[in-house]
């Protein structure tokens, strides 16, 4: 008898065996080992992270595209402001709401009377043996 129930104790032991690689128990209900929920949780992180990356590429793609419409719409406007501004100081375009900022004018009546005559004074003090020898 002895051995008899030894015999039965290991024939339940690999049948309990058998139902715990399924992971089955009556009463309890299906469960996960630890290297299972340890891969399952592997898997999703992966998914998470991988996911993330494709949503955060597509919104620095999506933010590059409006940042370089937005630079040059900008830059473009400056540009035009500078060019305006440099054609009203030239006197090329007429001024706006009354506002004179031709320095053409000025400059030339600077170099009327500063300049010139300086420069007439310097030429008087040339000798005329030079002048006349060139």
């Amino acid at each position: 008898m002895a051995g008899t129930t030894t015999q039965t104790q290991s024939t339940k032991t690999r049948f309990r065996d058998k139902i715990m690689d399924t992971h089955d128990i009556p009463f309890i209900g299906n469960f996960y080992t630890k290297t299972e929920v340890d891969k399952m949780i592997t898997a999703a992180v992966n998914e998470a992270v991988e996911e993330a990356r494709k949503i955060d590429e597509a919104s620095m793609a999506k933010h590059n595209r409006e940042a370089t419409i937005i630079s040059m719409i900008l830059g473009f406007t400056a540009l035009a402001l500078f060019l305006d501004g440099l054609l009203r100081i030239l006197g090329i375009i007429p001024p706006f709401m009354h506002l004179d900022v031709n320095v053409i004018d000025q400059v030339k009546d600077q170099i009327e009377t500063d300049i010139l005559d300086d420069v007439i004074d310097k030429v008087r003090q040339v000798p005329i043996k030079k002048l006349l020898n060139r």
